[in-house]
């Protein structure tokens, strides 16, 4: 019975996978028709935005982008029908295709554009590096950095925590590619807004502002509270289990994504952890295969790095 009932799962998931091939449409035979840059184009900007119109039945796009020696030197996928890629001057080629769950595109036929990174910065942008957008952390401290333009001879760099509307740091005439934020300028958590400009005193010309985000989070995720199976529940053998807990939102000005730790041990103590499982929701499926008496407890943690306290550990029986 045993033997039929994982032939009858494996049909199942086989089906499953079939079906999710049918829903897809096929675009094998499609090309996607790309619109910037087209053949012989010249980009002055050290950066392209590539673009291309939508392509029915595509969930995502792969562009490619090739040097002068046709090696490939970018490969990204979107779900945008654009997408920017620092180049320096030079000779390049670029393509895209659209791709779903089960099929690819065509590739588009191989387009020929150069760049040309003048002294005039108008319309350059500059490339921020560090640290990615909307990242979630509790450090007292930050380094934000950028890549440096050619043609620039200063920088204008400001951060301001937008859920207080206070700049924390501002400087019109930086010569160097990053700036270092103290405790002091982040002593309130918030969402920051960065953004920097680059500028050609000898030119007056200057970039747009390039802009990301970060959030400081420094408050402690709250205790779960164990909701089932109940304390000193008797359960089956062989039978899973489904673990669940409630956890109410923390008082901080940033509520990060939150996951959980769940630990079972066979003490009341927790001195000897017999699993332990990193867990995204406020559940969690187990089966146990052997007798005995078993306690569980759950502690939260989020993105920023914080970490709550363990919940009231639960004792289970399995019988």
């Amino acid at each position: 019975m045993r033997t039929i009932s994982k032939i009858a799962l494996f049909l199942v998931a086989v089906f499953m996978s079939s079906c999710e091939d049918i829903l897809e449409k096929d675009i094998s035979n499609s090309t996607v028709q790309a619109t910037y840059p087209l053949n012989a184009a010249v980009v002055q900007s050290n950066v392209v935005n590539f673009q291309w119109n939508k392509m029915d039945g595509a969930k995502t796009y792969r562009v490619q982008v090739y040097d002068v020696h046709q090696s490939l030197i970018a490969e990204k996928e979107t779900e945008d029908l654009h997408l920017e890629q620092e180049l320096p001057s030079g000779q390049y080629q670029w393509r895209v295709r659209g791709e779903n769950f089960a099929y690819q595109s065509q590739y588009t036929f191989p387009i020929s554009f150069s760049t040309q990174i003048t002294e005039d910065l108008t319309n350059q942008l500059v490339v921020l590096s560090s640290p990615d957008s909307d990242i979630y952390t509790n450090l007292a401290t930050m380094t934000l950095s950028w890549q440096s333009l050619q043609a620039a001879t200063n920088y204008s760099a400001e951060v301001v925590n937008t859920s207080t509307g206070q700049s924390v740091y501002s400087n019109t005439n930086l010569t160097a590619t990053s700036i270092s934020l103290d405790n002091v300028a982040l002593t309130s958590d918030g969402v920051y807004q960065w953004k920097v400009q680059a500028m050609n005193s000898n030119n007056s010309t200057q970039t747009q502002f390039s802009t990301r985000k970060f959030n400081i989070d420094r408050v402690n995720p709250n205790q779960p509270q164990n909701t089932a199976p109940a304390n000193n529940a008797t359960l089956s053998l062989n039978q899973q289990i489904t673990f669940s807990w409630t956890i109410s939102q923390d008082s901080g000005t940033v509520q990060s994504p939150i996951s959980y730790v769940l630990q079972f041990s066979d003490n009341q103590s927790f001195s000897n952890i017999t699993q332990q499982f990193d867990v995204t929701s406020t559940s969690f499926q187990q089966t146990f295969t052997t007798a005995g008496t078993y306690y569980w407890r759950v502690k939260a943690k989020d993105k920023a790095g914080n970490e709550g306290t363990y919940s009231a550990g639960f004792k289970i029986v399995l019988n």
